[in-house]
């Protein structure tokens, strides 16, 4: 526990609370709400009594619907565990303690989820960061040179959080071609797969076998709040994960799991549109001010502070009222600040004004 600090994301939510009606740039969920049918189902569930533990692994029920998405998208079947989770970072929270032991090197790219390395250090592990700057594409050359003897995974995050890139097929295959030459795990994490804004999502599992899938809810629907996910991998894997979920999380939630049933059948591409629109207006509004990458995935955007300092940038933000994570929370580097514009149109453009002026 001595590695790990409180999220510099946190400092900035608990800080929101004290502001009269801050700009909010920094919050990663949603702003639009959960759709009212999967509302519907949550309520129907809990007045049908589905209130008690579910079996570890997850409804039958949405397991099965788990299993026929994967068999219709990657071919997939009963070789495949299946695993519901408490969100996906409930699933990483099992796979990196099932997995990794003391001295065990974990590779990520940088910037990078803040929950890795504090997860992999919670483990004992060896937090293996690897630099994509200055545009955040995965270099395969760089990842092979991380490998060593004590490599037990590679974490990959596409679309990213918190730089928005999303990585091509070809640079998936690249990743896959350095894990397959020590049969490395590769973990996905594809939390964000269904915010794509220019080109078609590729999943790594579809790609390299040894992949451990991990998606969810919260992003898609706007369940964060719910806590809902699964994991999708090597049955000695799950086995051993879903073990672990029965000494820790018992079982996800049993209303929000009926709930996601429903869930894989609503339609949300409508907010995926808005997002991308969004994206745009970030995009036009600091490309030219601030020397932004257009990020293709997520709601986020990953700035170049004025200076190279972001923690200073960030805090002369604060002062005038939008708040925005600087990147050291996900960097080895301080250079750049994450904007969410998962946030109303009127509350960007005030925010993206105000930043304009600051650089």
């Amino acid at each position: 526990m001595r590695l790990l600090d409180a999220s510099g994301i946190r400092k900035v939510f608990d800080l929101a609370g004290s502001l009269d009606d801050p700009i909010n740039l920094s919050i990663g969920q949603p702003d639009f709400d959960v759709p009212d049918q999967i509302k519907d189902a949550a309520i129907d569930a809990i007045r049908r009594g589905l209130n008690r533990y579910t079996p570890t692994q997850g409804m039958v029920e949405l397991r099965d619907r788990i299993s026929a998405g994967c068999a219709e998208e990657f071919g997939w079947g009963d070789e495949k565990g299946y695993l519901v989770t408490s969100g996906v970072s409930g699933a990483l929270l099992l796979a990196i303690l099932t997995l990794v032991n003391p001295g065990d090197e974990v590779i990520f790219t940088d910037p990078y989820f803040v929950m890795y390395s504090h997860l992999v250090n919670l483990s004992g592990g060896v937090p293996v960061p690897v630099d994509t700057y200055p545009n955040f594409r995965p270099d395969p050359q760089k990842i092979a040179d991380a490998v060593t003897d004590r490599t037990r995974m590679v974490i990959i995050n596409s679309p990213c959080n918190p730089t928005g890139a999303v990585y091509t097929a070809g640079e998936l295959r690249d990743i896959a071609q350095v894990a397959s030459k020590r049969d490395l795990l590769i973990v996905s994490d594809e939390i964000y797969n269904l915010f794509c804004y220019d080109e078609p999502f590729v999943s790594m599992a579809s790609i390299y076998e040894n992949t451990l899938l991990m998606r969810g809810f919260s992003k898609s629907y706007a369940m964060t709040g719910w806590r809902m996910g699964f994991c999708v991998g090597p049955k000695s894997i799950i086995e051993k994960m879903t073990m672990l979920q029965q000494y820790t999380f018992v079982c996800a939630p049993s209303m929000a799991q009926a709930a996601s049933i429903s869930a894989m059948d609503a339609e949300v591409s409508d907010h995926v549109s808005d997002y991308r629109r969004k994206r745009d207006m970030v995009f036009d509004a600091l490309e030219e001010a601030f020397g932004l990458i257009k990020p293709c995935g997520a709601f986020y955007a990953f700035v170049p502070a004025p200076g190279g300092n972001a923690t200073a940038f960030v805090e002369k933000a604060i002062a005038n009222n939008v708040l925005i994570i600087p990147g050291n929370v996900f960097s080895g580097r301080d250079t750049h600040f994450r904007i969410s514009y998962a946030a109303s149109d009127e509350k960007l453009r005030q925010g993206l004004d105000i930043l304009k002026s600051l650089a």
